[in-house]
């Protein structure tokens, strides 16, 4: 996956601009881990909080995952790193490296990609267990948009932290 950042286009269609929206913040968290060892991107903000880039990127392959494979696409997945279904699993990056967690990361970015590509149209929907109730594609990808955007606000911080690197 390439950290590269392309803006969203200016005067494009809904769906092009939602799906640029989401591929640069997908772009921003990649950025904020370049250039950093895994001991760095390991590293945990403040106590208590165990958060550390790693496994924010490790979060994201998880809601990549759930949102687009298990709720869009309707596919018996379990969870990358829990086969009890629990999210918190993914912040542990205490034994993580670069390659494990970007590897899992950028296969689920791939296979959301591809679902979103072959819908035909953000009215497209799937089942949200959670909520026992349907959800559009258009909800998922305002929704991820959502998701990266915040904890790339996280992963500013824990930028800084780490090299004192600021700004996206």
């Amino acid at each position: 996956m390439s950290d590269e950042r392309i803006g969203p286009p200016l005067l494009g269609g809904e769906r092009e601009t939602v799906r640029a929206f989401l591929d640069f913040h997908r772009a921003t968290l990649a950025m904020k881990c370049d250039g950093l060892s895994d001991e760095d991107l390991r590293r945990q903000s403040m106590p208590p909080s165990t958060l550390s880039l790693l496994g924010l990127v490790r979060h994201m392959a998880e809601v990549e995952r759930t949102w687009f494979r298990r709720v869009i696409n309707g596919e018996d997945v379990p969870l990358v790193w829990s086969d009890e279904g629990d999210y918190q699993v993914a912040y542990d990056a205490s034994a993580s490296t670069r390659s494990d967690a970007f590897g899992a990361w950028q296969r689920e970015v791939e296979h959301s990609r591809r679902i979103e590509e072959k819908a035909e149209s953000l009215d497209v929907t799937g089942y949200q267990p959670r909520w026992g109730e349907q959800v559009s594609l258009r909800l998922v990808m305002l929704h991820m948009v959502h998701e990266y955007a915040r904890h790339n606000g996280h992963a500013d911080f824990l930028r800084e932290g780490i090299d004192g690197t600021v700004g996206a």
